[in-house]
């Protein structure tokens, strides 16, 4: 009886691990380890942003400090 439920508990645990896969949370470090699979997915892709996102206030701000430039010279 002993060889039988101890065959069923490892069955049961062999189990949870297909269920579960190779993804694994480390609660020490915070972090979750990735699948084996996670190669197989495709990158995902962002676009380079603009060095300043705001170019019409940019170029606004720089017109009005270059107009108050030349009425202090003159």
């Amino acid at each position: 009886m002993i060889t039988r439920n101890s065959g069923l508990l490892l069955l049961a645990g062999l189990g949870l691990i297909l269920v579960s896969g190779c993804q694994t949370w480390i609660p020490e470090a915070g972090i979750t380890v990735p699948s084996p699979y996670y190669l197989k997915h495709p990158p995902q892709y962002f676009p380079p942003s603009d060095p300043f996102p705001l170019q019409k206030e940019l170029r606004s701000l720089e017109e009005a400090q270059k107009k108050a430039m030349d009425e202090q010279r003159q």
